[in-house]
């Protein structure tokens, strides 16, 4: 018994090769996010490291920064959020990848993540954190 197969073709997105992960790390700023009322009203130290998937294929062949997302106005995205005092870090990163997504929406695949550095616990810890993806 003979019998024909036909053969298997996979079609497969331009995109799905050409994203690049673009991720500004280690980005510091002073805020007033907490629960506590001193944290609001002294503030602390924060890191951000943020991620993000963009087609960077133009911008990889005509070397033009308006082809692709820009670092610096990424960062001033981010720079406003932080400046907003908020409860929860939970509420922070939200607005943060919100942000990111809404204003550069060739953006994808957000990945947030922010440390409070030495959070007042009632011991030593270097650092409280949330992650999120979006």
């Amino acid at each position: 018994m003979s019998s024909l197969v036909a053969p298997l073709r996979i079609t497969l997105s331009r995109h799905a090769f050409d994203m690049t992960r673009i991720s500004l790390n280690n980005m510091k700023f002073f805020a007033h996010h907490g629960c506590f009322e001193t944290e609001r009203v002294v503030g602390t130290s924060f890191n951000v490291n943020l991620a993000f998937d963009v087609d960077t294929g133009k911008a990889e062949v005509s070397d033009d920064i308006s082809d692709t997302v820009s670092y610096s106005d990424v960062y001033q995205v981010v720079k406003t959020e932080m400046q907003m005092p908020s409860n929860l870090l939970e509420h922070v990163a939200h607005r943060i990848a919100n942000a990111v997504l809404q204003t550069f929406p060739q953006t994808s695949n957000v990945e947030l993540e922010i440390q409070k550095l030495n959070p007042p616990l009632g011991g030593e810890i270097g650092y409280a954190g949330v992650k999120i993806y979006r």
